[in-house]
């Protein structure tokens, strides 16, 4: 085991440097923004609100942290939907990199996963609106206008 990496009170490899609003690793002791814990636990609906409120400040980074932390403790029948919407994250934050092939790729993989949740999706999530989103903004930005990728057009919600 390495002794010059990061990690966690359990020993497990822990990335501990500080972020910039699109989740790139700063040097240590440089101001970063605030991070969402690794053991961060949150309920469908904690996630979706905190998550929303950072899709509205323009960080998908970290609300792609939030709906993976939902992913990782979801009940088996919904972990492909929490996927598919930290991939559509996460693919908007390969957007504000300017990583047009990524964010394309990213953004229609997690679409396609939460199209298929449909109208029925638990939580009162908008697959179809959130499908219909990322792959809207993957052609977009593969038409070379990723420079215009606003996070905050993502509604997670039907209401």
């Amino acid at each position: 085991m390495r002794s010059d990496r990061d990690r966690n009170v359990g020993g497990q490899a822990q990335n501990q440097r500080p972020r910039d609003r699109y989740g790139r690793p700063l040097p240590y002791g440089s101001p970063g923004v605030p991070r969402v814990p690794d053991d961060a636990v949150f309920t469908p609906d904690e996630g979706l609100a905190e998550a929303q409120r950072l899709l509205g400040e323009g960080y998908a980074f970290h609300a792609h942290e939030v709906l993976e932390a939902v992913w990782k403790s979801a009940v088996e029948s919904e972990r492909e939907l929490w996927r598919g919407l930290a991939q559509v994250a996460v693919g908007l934050t390969h957007a504000q990199r300017g990583n047009a092939e990524g964010a394309a790729r990213l953004l229609r993989r997690g679409a396609d996963r939460v199209a298929e949740y449909g109208g029925a999706a638990p939580h009162g999530v908008d697959a179809l609106g959130v499908a219909a989103y990322g792959r809207a903004v993957a052609g977009e930005v593969e038409a070379g206008h990723g420079d215009r990728v606003d996070p905050a057009g993502l509604r997670l919600t039907r209401d």
